[in-house]
């Protein structure tokens, strides 16, 4: 069984938005290995706190990512 692993950093995505990625992710899983594994692909987000995460040596906050997409 696929088990997919999503990180982000935590209050990027709202509720909705991690909902949406849990269903194209798994759709595209699906599409790939066969509509049979559905039931039994996993797709997990985790979340870490802001500042956990730095690019280039800069620990990201929520609002850096915010304002890149911006």
């Amino acid at each position: 069984m696929p088990m997919v692993n999503i990180e982000v950093i935590k209050d990027v995505f709202t509720p909705a938005q991690k909902r949406e990625l849990i269903e194209k992710v798994t759709d595209a899983m699906v599409s790939v290995e066969g509509e049979a594994l559905r039931g039994v692909t996993w797709v997990r987000i985790q979340e870490f706190e802001q500042g956990n995460w730095a690019i280039g040596g800069k620990p990201l906050t929520a609002q850096d990512v915010h304002d890149l997409a911006a």
